[in-house]
């Protein structure tokens, strides 16, 4: 079961155990984590927004153009900022860690 580790809006740290499919919304979401998601994972606001730490970033698929255009639009726009309804979480990702991305 592959594990990922957020990185709070204080500092702290949640390590949680995923299952296979799961995206990080929906993980963010089961564990309570402050993370909105307003658009149910339709990619059609960026309100689940993380920040992917560095050497996790080139593992991920890179993102579609329409993913692209949300995170224009993000609050705290960094290089590394994924919306955390397209990060579906895979063996290969055991031990993602991700960042809130900061609140509007």
């Amino acid at each position: 079961m592959p594990k990922v580790t957020f990185i709070l809006r204080d500092g702290s740290q949640r390590v949680i155990d995923a299952k296979v499919g799961d995206s990080l919304l929906d993980l963010a979401r089961d564990h309570d984590l402050d993370v909105e998601g307003t658009c149910e994972g339709s990619m059609a606001c960026a309100t689940c927004h993380v920040i992917v730490d560095q050497p996790w970033y080139a593992k991920l698929s890179p993102p579609c153009e329409e993913e692209q255009d949300m995170l224009d639009l993000a609050y705290g726009l960094t290089r590394t900022l994924r919306l955390g309804c397209q990060i579906v979480m895979s063996e290969e990702l055991d031990g993602l860690t991700v960042t809130l991305g900061p609140e509007d």
